[in-house]
């Protein structure tokens, strides 16, 4: 999606950090489930182990600084293409959060940080993908995560590809906030358990919000984004489909372990991002979908 180039995109939530613990490693095959948290927290599992090379860490002081940016430079360049997708995100979820039965939304905070950082939710490393932490409800994104996606999983890549990963994570604030992200649906793993339920509502998720996205305004009334077109949104399918379980599976040479799903299906995530995006936020309650529809 393209950025109205005059369009303001201060948030407010979103912020570069600069400094601190950062880490040099090595180079080598990645397995990937990605969206997800260190292997002790919520979503995924700590996958620096997958990384060739020996690393090395480096303390720093770390501050964090409000970004702000023009429709021009979200164009331009992946930081700014954050802000500006969480200025729209924003907007969205203002009106969309009473629809899943929250009263008092809030937003997420965003943090942008090189290499490593701390996070109330552990270590956050470019060893793991972006991932939302409920504790601090702050999504943390390393950006040259999407360089991964696309040079170790074959997906299409793209901006708006890129904005559906923030999208997603913010679903998961959203649950968080509507209490869905319950003990018992975090420990359920399998091809029809919680941990899966609660990944393809975050896809649905950021579905209803890219089917919306071309309507938000910034402070001054001016349109943020133009609507999608068709080949935009084929590559943010093909980000979807990198990211299935199954897919996972298969590209490092592994049998395919349905009972070992924690996100989904290819097949499934893409439904979900659809179901989303043609049929709004109201068409994704996935907890209360039978097996066989899921």
């Amino acid at each position: 999606m393209t950025f109205n180039e005059n369009s303001n995109l201060d948030s407010g939530n979103v912020r570069k950090r600069r400094g601190g613990t950062t880490a040099a490693v090595g180079g080598g095959g990645v397995v990937v489930l990605i969206l997800g948290l260190l292997s002790t927290q919520l979503f995924g599992v700590d996958l620096t182990q997958f990384f060739g090379g020996a690393g090395t860490e480096q303390q720093q002081s770390a501050s964090d600084e409000d970004l702000v940016c023009t429709g021009a430079e979200a164009n331009a360049q992946r930081d700014c293409r954050v802000e500006g997708a969480a200025v729209t995100l924003e907007s969205y979820w203002a009106d969309a959060s009473s629809e899943v039965g929250i009263r008092d939304y809030v937003d997420p905070t965003v943090i942008l940080y090189e290499g490593q950082t701390s996070s109330a939710c552990g270590t956050a490393s470019n060893a793991v993908g972006p991932f939302y932490c409920p504790t601090d409800q702050s999504i943390y994104m390393d950006t040259s995560f999407f360089d991964i996606l696309t040079e170790q999983f074959g997906a299409s890549g793209g901006p708006l590809s890129e904005m559906y990963v923030l999208a997603h994570e913010w679903g998961h604030h959203i649950q968080n906030l509507a209490g869905a992200l319950t003990s018992d649906r975090q420990r359920d793993t399998g091809d029809n358990g919680g941990q899966v339920r609660i990944e393809l509502q975050a896809d649905c998720y950021a579905g209803a919000w890219m089917g919306e996205a071309a309507s938000q305004t910034d402070a001054d009334g001016n349109a943020i984004l133009e609507a999608p077109t068709r080949a935009e949104i084929e590559t943010t399918i093909s980000a979807a489909e990198a990211i299935g379980d199954d897919h996972i599976m298969e590209q490092q040479g592994m049998e395919v372990q349905p009972e070992a799903f924690t996100h989904g299906t290819s097949e499934q995530r893409v439904n979900w991002l659809i179901t989303g995006y043609e049929q709004g936020v109201g068409s994704c309650d996935t907890f209360s979908v039978p097996d066989s529809q899921l």
